[in-house]
């Protein structure tokens, strides 16, 4: 008889795994973004002094 227990959690534990590292990927894009937006801030407020 085929385990289904051990089939049933090892999906689950994959799927879990996917879904944290799609969490981490959005997140440093995330701050990635927020960076890109900072260094413009920046060079337009660099721009405005000068």
């Amino acid at each position: 008889m085929p385990d289904y227990k051990a089939m049933y959690l090892a999906l689950f534990n994959s799927v879990t795994d996917a879904i944290n590292a799609m969490l981490e990927t959005s997140e440093a894009l995330a701050q990635a973004q927020r960076n890109a937006e900072d260094m413009y801030i920046d060079e337009e407020e660099d721009a405005e002094d000068n």
